[in-house]
């Protein structure tokens, strides 16, 4: 099969307006990931743009797939893959790499609009804010965070001195 041309103009292009740009990341010399905001912003997201063999005749392979983007709904993801394609139907036939990573920058915040910015199901952000982070030496002293339900729940088990009643843990047979 012969070696297809990686459009090495754009790829030279790319490569030197995002030098030293911690965002962006060449994957390989047809792939590349934009990471739109700041890496602790949760309204941040990764855009990946891939180049088939006719592009730029043909539209790049966007997507959303990447594991950075996990806490961003899928609607979102929609939304913003939608407003994407736009850009890449106005810009067919031309170098647009470098154009779909500068508008979704430029419209970050639109494209985010919907999505709240406190994300609860990102594992990074789980630290919460106000509480300091616990360095792990003094990790072993803090116990783990009862719920409120479940501290009544333990009051309910143990007498006034907080002693546990004998036989509060045995398995009941007769069931």
């Amino acid at each position: 099969a012969p070696v297809r041309p990686v459009p090495q103009m754009e790829l030279e292009a790319l490569r030197s307006i995002y030098e030293g740009d911690a965002c962006f990341r060449e994957l390989s010399p047809v792939s590349f990931q934009y990471r739109i905001g700041e890496s602790g912003d949760p309204k941040a997201f990764l855009v990946e743009v891939s180049w088939p063999e006719t592009y730029p005749q043909t539209a790049p392979v966007i997507s959303m797939d990447a594991f950075f983007n996990n806490t961003i709904s899928s609607a979102i993801k929609q939304s913003i893959l939608a407003k994407l394609m736009v850009e890449v139907e106005a810009n067919l036939g031309t170098a647009m790499t470098y154009t779909l990573f500068e508008y979704a920058k430029d419209n970050k915040e639109l494209l985010m609009e919907n999505q709240p910015s406190s994300t609860v199901t990102s594992v990074s952000n789980s630290i919460a804010i106000g509480t300091p982070a616990v360095p792990a030496s003094k990790k072993k002293e803090k116990k783990e965070q009862l719920s409120k339900t479940q501290k009544r729940k333990l009051a309910d088990k143990t007498d006034n001195k907080g002693e546990l009643p004998r036989g509060w843990n045995w398995v009941d047979v007769i069931k």
